[in-house]
């Protein structure tokens, strides 16, 4: 997925430009140090004491120059406007957290205000047109008959969650004044792997056919996860 979204950077923003990017939810921080080691101004907000823990540990053996490109912000990607004024930044994401949100419109519209005119906004969700996959292709057939008229799913941390539509979604963005510009699929063949599996040797070729399939219809529609990239008009 960074891949496809330094595409999207790549291809909206002048090489060399140094982004303001919003990294909502940003977990354990990588996507937000990635972006700060490129030279981008990185804003991580989130919200669970020991994610940020981590990620403070991981900045604080950077050199310099990036620990002063990355800020660490404690809160709820609901309460941006609170901290951040709009058109604060040329980037903003929102990688993996839509699913715990009852309803995301509202944390959608205010991350959409976030943005700068011609701004990228970077949505990665749980492909609610996908539920059956997983636990089709592990044989669990009473599970894959009841994810088909859901948006509902208990994740591998055993918790009650909820998927997106690309359909559905995609009129928000359109809404919000942020109209899709592009999407893929994420985990189209690797989503039934354990966690902690061993790293195949035939890693490349793998990553490969993740990136192809990502891109190519019917394929990517099955993906366990959508990456959305909405652009502010």
């Amino acid at each position: 997925m960074a891949r496809q979204l330094d595409e999207q950077i790549a291809g909206r923003f002048p090489v060399g430009q140094r982004l303001r990017v919003l990294d909502v939810g940003m977990g354990q921080g990588t996507q937000a140090l990635r972006l700060a080691r490129a030279g981008h101004q990185v804003t991580g907000v989130e919200q669970d004491p020991k994610m940020i823990s981590v990620a403070r540990e991981a900045l604080s053996a950077e050199p310099e120059g990036i620990r002063e490109r990355m800020r660490i912000v404690q809160g709820d990607g609901r309460d941006t406007g609170v901290h951040f004024l709009p058109g604060s930044f040329d980037v903003v994401l929102c990688h993996g957290v839509l699913m715990y949100v009852d309803e995301p419109d509202p944390l959608l519209a205010g991350l959409a205000r976030m943005l700068a005119q011609g701004g990228l906004l970077s949505l990665l969700v749980r492909n609610a047109e996908a539920l059956a996959m997983r636990p089709g292709l592990s044989g669990d057939w009473t599970g894959a008959l009841g994810a088909f008229d859901t948006v509902s799913y208990r994740n591998r941390l055993g918790l009650d969650v909820r998927a997106d539509r690309l359909d559905a979604l995609a009129a928000t963005l359109a809404g919000i004044g942020a109209p899709l510009n592009a999407w893929y699929g994420v985990r189209v063949f690797t989503d039934t792997a354990a966690d902690g599996a061993e790293i195949p040797g035939e890693i490349d070729a793998l990553l490969a056919a993740e990136e192809r399939a990502g891109r190519t219809d019917p394929y990517r529609r099955v993906a366990a996860l959508l990456h959305l990239c909405g652009v502010r008009g």
